[in-house]
């Protein structure tokens, strides 16, 4: 069969802060054939994304094409104009981004941003435009469609994002998707929905694509072959049944080494110890919140809740994970806590028993220092204008008063604790990679000295090997600076290896909270067993009997339902009670240890049907 794509010999080169042009593709061949899934895995930096946008024809901001060709369907895309690139991008070959954040226009609502595709490339138009729009979205279990649809960007959580990103790529039905880290923003049980729908489109269309990604249990449910990269040499390459088996080179096996294993109770590591002594730093209690939006007659309109009565408590030196699927309130959440948005009235948010205003620009200076927030994605909080030295700088000068020597040496010292060499300090944001720039934001957060720092998805644009160092750093760092993390993340494997406690969150409530080992050992919460269910495994064919499980049959369709009837959950649960669930408030349940069930069932009951002994 004749390749779709073909890259053949390229090879990329970059120019760092010194001027001089150096390698940093080596050349690099690539095939890519109608209906197939290429994988392009390998740490953050290795090249991955370098060489799956040039089937584009793009290279990023500091970076040329010194050699090599690209075709597609025999077509040399680097030789083609302008005009020629601009006609093919979205009609023929369509690009999903790491960041959903960097790549959507916050002053446009999305579903006007799905629909520009069919109006650029004469698709569709109008009544027709915008039905498709709503069809993509709900192809992709985005809730409620319509209402999304008119959002803006900032009102839609990290995985709707890139759920959005994904619609607008599908828009124009391309033959070649390039993906890159599609699900890396997702939910375990929304992955689970997107690579369906990837697998399916390359079947039923013949669309091939290019899948650039860190995460080894992803690949393995929906590459043919993958070619492993490591800066910016093809190490290996082969079937992915072969690499997975039988992988020839040590960084491969290293690659395959640092996948984590599903969560479970015996791999938690707890330290109760953390809320034996003392008050909590931090309290939010009946902390409700909602999103306004202005209507056609100038009128603001409050949508149903995203947050409902939340009541949590996070102790010095501890680390409280906040799981649960796009769209729950996670993220949210967090925006409240640093005082980002601005809680319902009768929210009490309180640091060291002081109450907290509702908005940051009412709280002191060393109220904004001693919590600090780390995005989803840097970009919502690196200057594209400044450089690294200036993101990390200003909080130095800040909080602590710093200039001169004496912050350049304190942000080298920070750049090197975060894993990045001091010479980073020159660079501009678009010339690190998606997970560089995180470990910036990383560095930037801890330069405050900050007594909580709120973690939304810290590592998820970080490759594996990376985020294990990162995670090591994490620890040692609650050690030596007694800093508690907010963790909230839908990687339940890391939460399982870090978290003292979790706090499960379904449509804007705490459905199931607890000690890690606790909350992921029966029984708990129906919903997080669904969440523990759909962690992805380490073999071919898991996705395949994962979506025939009983709970992946009731969870399909992965909607958070936002309303206030007693259990938002019931259209979804398979333990659920007909004539119960939905008017009776769902009592909580203690399950020993402070464990806390919000269920209509007994522990007796749910440990039976959760398979616990």
């Amino acid at each position: 069969m004749t390749a779709f794509l073909r890259i053949e010999d390229l090879v990329v080169e970059g120019r760092p802060p010194s001027g001089i042009w150096v390698e940093t593709v080596h050349h690099c061949s690539v095939e890519v054939h109608p209906g197939e899934v290429v994988a392009l895995i390998g740490e953050s930096g290795a090249g991955k994304t370098t060489v799956a946008l040039a089937a584009l024809g793009y290279a990023r901001p500091g970076t040329r094409f010194r050699n090599g060709r690209v075709f597609l369907e025999g077509r040399d895309v680097l030789a083609m104009s302008i005009a020629e690139k601009r006609d093919l991008r979205g009609r023929e070959v369509a690009y999903v981004a790491q960041s959903a954040q960097a790549s959507l226009n916050p002053s446009i609502p999305v579903g006007e941003q799905i629909a520009e595709s069919l109006h650029l490339h004469q698709v569709a138009e109008g009544a027709d435009a915008t039905r498709r729009t709503i069809e993509l979205l709900d192809l992709l279990d985005i809730p409620h469609p319509e209402m999304i649809a008119r959002r803006y960007p900032h009102q839609t959580s990290g995985g709707q994002q890139q759920r959005i990103m994904m619609a607008m790529a599908l828009a124009c039905r391309p033959r070649l998707l390039v993906l890159d880290e599609p699900t890396t923003a997702l939910d375990v049980t929304t992955q689970i929905e997107v690579l369906k729908a990837i697998k399916s489109v390359n079947r039923d269309l013949g669309t091939a694509s290019i899948y650039v990604s860190h995460d080894l249990a992803v690949v393995a449910q929906v590459a043919d072959r993958i070619l492993v990269m490591n800066q910016g040499h093809v190490v290996e390459q082969g079937e992915t049944s072969r690499i997975l088996d039988d992988a020839r080179e040590d960084y491969t096996r290293t690659l395959l080494g640092a996948v984590k294993p599903p969560p479970s109770p015996e791999r938690t590591v707890v330290d109760r110890s953390v809320t034996s002594d003392g008050e909590p730093v931090v309290s939010v209690t009946h902390t409700s919140a909602s999103y306004a939006r202005q209507t056609l007659f100038g009128t603001i309109e409050r949508e149903q809740y995203v947050l409902h009565d939340i009541a949590l408590d996070v102790w010095s030196r501890e680390v409280l994970a906040v799981v649960g699927e796009s769209g729950s309130g996670k993220s949210t959440l967090a925006r409240v806590m640093a005082g980002l948005h601005p809680p319902l009235p009768g929210a009490r948010i309180t640091l060291d028993g002081d109450l907290l205003a509702g908005r940051a620009r009412r709280r002191t200076r060393d109220q904004l220092r001693r919590i600090q927030i780390i995005f989803q994605s840097p970009d919502q909080s690196l200057n594209p204008e400044r450089r690294v030295d200036d993101a990390i700088g200003r909080p130095l000068e800040l909080y602590f008063g710093m200039s001169g020597s004496e912050k350049y040496d304190r942000i080298a010292d920070l750049l090197e604790m975060v894993g990045l060499d001091p010479d980073y300090a020159g660079r501009f944001p678009a010339e690190l990679s998606g997970g560089e720039r995180q470990r910036v934001s990383i560095a930037r957060a801890f330069a405050a000295e900050p007594d909580v720092i709120l973690c939304d998805e810290v590592l998820s644009a970080l490759d594996t090997v990376v985020a294990a160092r990162v995670l090591e750093l994490m620890k040692e760092l609650r050690e030596s600076h007694q800093v508690a993390y907010v963790f909230i993340s839908h990687d339940l494997s890391t939460v399982a290896s870090i978290a003292d406690r979790v706090a499960v969150m379904y449509a804007g409530r705490i459905v199931d909270a607890g000690y890690t080992n606790d909350v992921f050992a029966p029984p708990h919460h129906p919903y997080t067993q669904l969440l523990i269910s759909s962690v992805p495994a380490l073999r071919q064919g898991w996705l395949e009997e994962v979506i025939t499980s009983r709970e992946a049959e009731a969870g399909m369709r992965s909607n958070v339902m936002l309303h206030d009837r007693p259990c938002s959950f019931r259209m979804r649960c398979p333990l659920a009670i007909p004539g119960t669930c939905e008017t009776e408030p769902a009592p909580a349940r203690e399950m020993g240890q402070g464990h806390i069930v919000m269920c209509q069932h007994d522990e007796a009951t749910l440990l039976a049907a959760q398979g616990g002994a």
